[in-house]
């Protein structure tokens, strides 16, 4: 258990893959106590096991037998124990084991019962599998990315898993459990990836309102259509992220360049302006490696810096600097964030097993 700003606050997560245990480890980095539940055997379809993965840092895991009396009753006891509880199964399965929002707030009135799904709760695809791609498709993220002679690249599963998703949970969860404080009753937190991911595309639905977004991709100020708002090859076959979007920004990027007062790029919104500002600015770019362009472009407002790969984040002065990754059972992973003042979080060291006579003691206490 941690010492962050949730210390005390005890949380049962039934083991999954994805958002729940990202949801999980945000709390859990805050100091929550988590439990992760595992049953026999459970198999994991990443190629990463659950004792190392980063995801599960910071919890104690038990591995209980809901098929048998005496471990469904531990989990009714340590849900009777617990303020919150996650869980990421289709709609119904936690009904059919008799762990449903129902059974669980009549024992324990104060449960937070979190649910992490795709789709959500009900509606007419809440019983259908899917993934990442396929709830964020369906929110209009996708087909508003990549280049628009091809179709949508998969943008990692960053978007629906982890921030319209695991995100979304967290956040409902604290908000259920602060109100939960005041009323003493807990409610059920339906958190769907299509929700969150929907709610993520908030300024997008407005700029399309008043003609400020096209259908087509790579056509708009943030989607790269702008030469401004984009990235570079450098001469080492690496690349750049140039995105000064404010005109006193740009200004800054053409002085660096040397290009101040040159024609071309003198009407920096003007669309018809963008292909030939972007075939110059690719040609300047290629002129230099990375490196050197970091360099030139160090303690300028220019908003430029480096595309770096995931072994080079870590190294960087700033991530350096501030602490921003750790080692943990000899993985290098991201700390915890955000950063709060008094009572700060911090990645916890990996999954330790534990048995359900300990898990059970320990809360009982």
């Amino acid at each position: 258990m941690g010492q962050g700003p949730l210390t005390g606050l005890r949380v049962v997560e039934m083991a999954g893959i994805g958002p729940g245990p990202f949801c999980a480890m945000m709390l859990a980095d805050h100091g929550a106590d988590v439990l992760r539940v595992e049953r026999p055997g459970q198999s994991w379809p990443l190629p990463i096991g659950p004792r190392i993965d980063p995801l599960n840092r910071g919890r104690a895991v038990v591995t209980l037998d809901l098929r048998t009396d005496a471990d469904r009753d531990a989990l009714f006891r340590l849900t009777d124990r617990a303020d919150a509880l996650i869980e990421g199964f289709r709609p119904g399965v936690m009904e059919k084991l008799g762990f449903g929002p129902e059974a669980l707030l009549a024992r324990n009135p104060r449960l937070v019962y979190g649910r992490m799904t795709g789709w959500g709760q009900d509606g007419p695809l809440a019983r259908m599998a899917g993934h990442d791609l396929n709830y964020a498709g369906l929110t209009g993220a996708i087909a508003a990315m990549g280049p628009a002679d091809r179709p949508p690249p998969p943008p990692l599963n960053l978007v629906a898993d982890f921030g319209g998703g695991a995100m979304m949970l967290a956040f409902g969860m604290l908000a259920a459990l602060l109100e939960a404080r005041s009323s003493g009753r807990g409610q059920v937190v339906d958190a769907a990836m299509v929700d969150g991911t929907s709610l993520l595309m908030t300024m997008f639905h407005g700029l399309r309102a008043v003609g400020g977004w096209s259908e087509r991709r790579n056509d708009n100020l943030l989607d790269g259509g702008a030469p401004f708002y984009a990235c570079y090859e450098t001469a080492d076959g690496a690349h750049l992220s140039v995105c000064p979007i404010e005109p006193p920004f740009f200004a800054a990027l053409l002085d660096r360049l040397g290009l101040t007062g040159d024609p071309e790029f003198q009407a920096q919104y003007d669309r018809g302006t963008w292909p030939r500002m972007r075939e110059r600015l690719a040609a300047i770019f290629r002129g230099r490696t990375r490196h050197a362009w970091a360099e030139h472009f160090a303690g300028s407002d220019a908003c430029v810096a480096p595309v770096l790969t995931i072994p080079e984040a870590p190294a960087h002065p700033q991530a350096h600097d501030r602490g921003g990754f750790v080692e943990r059972g000899g993985i290098l992973q991201p700390q915890a964030a955000p950063r709060l003042s008094r009572t700060p979080a911090t990645a916890g060291g990996p999954p330790r097993e534990i048995g359900r006579d300990e898990a059970l003691s320990a809360w009982d206490a």
